[in-house]
């Protein structure tokens, strides 16, 4: 597995010293900046708000628009530069969006959020140095029970993500093997499937991008 997605790695990421901004500082959101994911619009959108954990935050374009919407927001990331320009769009926006969001530096590839505690866990294309099937079970058992898990990142078919970076295979999945990881017993699992969407980059240029989705309801 990489070495690379460490602190400094991010800290330089964000910092400019090294590839353009992404949304996710374990964790890329694929390069999308501050904007929100378009796979947390299409499966996030019908929930009632609640108490909401970002894992991978970045710099915050989930946890500003799930706090527009009234959820609660916990909005962790390693990298201390992208927390930083979260809390600054936030307050931006104003205290009845920055009042709802509360960012915590962590380690996602150690950290574990309390058990049983959130509404819904939001994960977006994490980078980590650990075990993928490790994260999501420590961000599964955060999840309350009627909550939602929605876990999302790069799928190996993803010409884009592998050329950009063909050494960090670790991070790719498919979503119906990582969603085996669920219990059944536990866990009904609503999507476990591959889908596209177009990203636009800084200079202009569009590209595709195939992302590997599960989202789980915990039955109990």
């Amino acid at each position: 597995m990489s070495e690379d997605f460490d602190k400094e790695y991010w800290e330089k990421r964000y910092g400019g010293q090294g590839e353009p901004g992404g949304h996710g500082g374990h964790a890329g959101h694929g390069g999308q900046g501050a904007r929100t994911s378009p796979q947390l619009l299409a499966e996030a959108s019908d929930l009632e708000p609640g108490t909401a954990l970002d894992a991978g935050c970045g710099e915050g374009g989930d946890s500003l628009w799930l706090a527009s919407r009234g959820w609660r927001v916990k909005a962790v990331d390693l990298s201390e530069t992208a927390l930083g320009r979260g809390r600054e769009r936030a307050a931006a926006q104003g205290p009845e969006i920055a009042d709802r969001i509360t960012w915590e530096q962590a380690d996602l590839t150690r950290w574990a959020p309390p058990e049983g505690h959130f509404t819904l866990v939001n994960s977006q294309y994490v980078h980590t140095t650990g075990s993928l099937r490790d994260l999501l079970a420590r961000l599964a058992a955060a999840v309350a029970p009627g909550g939602t898990l929605l876990f999302v990142g790069h799928h190996p078919g993803d010409e884009q993500s592998t050329h950009d970076r063909g050494h960090d295979a670790h991070v790719h999945f498919t979503a119906p093997e990582l969603a085996a990881d669920l219990d059944r017993a536990d866990w009904e699992v609503l999507v476990a499937e591959d889908r596209s969407h177009r990203v636009t980059r800084p200079d202009g240029r569009e590209f595709s991008m195939r992302d590997a989705v599960i989202r789980a309801r915990r039955l109990r």
